[in-house]
């Protein structure tokens, strides 16, 4: 695991695990279910990641894409590479819709849509509501 994995959590907030990637909840919320799809290596850029890493990400993905329409219903998905602050590569995982999604006790409502994501609007998650969120996400990639 690489620091930008730590600072997202891990591992309160390991929804999946891959050889080669980890999906984490994002403990800032900006639309119900985003999260951090991290790469487990300590590359920087995309394209040094070995040959695996890239042929796995379309397993991840599917995986996610699959979790996320069963819990959030989105109606569209945006994967953001923005590595400005944590430099490992990681995409944050944003399901998109109109208006609010509920679950675990959580509700947030989509603040850019149908625009940009509204990332400065998003839910700070406190320990207890990372452990429902994160546990309530599970199931749905199993």
């Amino acid at each position: 695991m690489n620091d930008t994995i730590a600072k997202f959590g891990h591992p309160a907030t390991l929804i999946a695990e891959y050889d080669h990637w980890v999906v984490l909840l994002r403990p800032a919320q900006p639309t119900l279910g985003a999260l951090v799809l991290a790469a487990k290596s300590g590359v920087t850029a995309f394209g040094d990641l070995p040959a695996a890493a890239h042929a796995e990400l379309k397993t991840a993905t599917a995986a996610i894409e699959a979790a996320l329409t069963s819990a959030v219903g989105y109606a569209k998905i945006n994967y953001l590479m923005l590595m400005m602050v944590d430099p490992h590569v990681h995409f944050h995982v944003l399901p998109r819709y109109d208006g609010e999604r509920s679950g675990a006790g959580l509700t947030v409502a989509d603040a850019g849509w149908p625009g940009q994501p509204d990332l400065a609007q998003a839910v700070k998650l406190d320990d207890a509501q990372i452990a429902a969120l994160t546990g309530w996400l599970k199931p749905y990639f199993a």
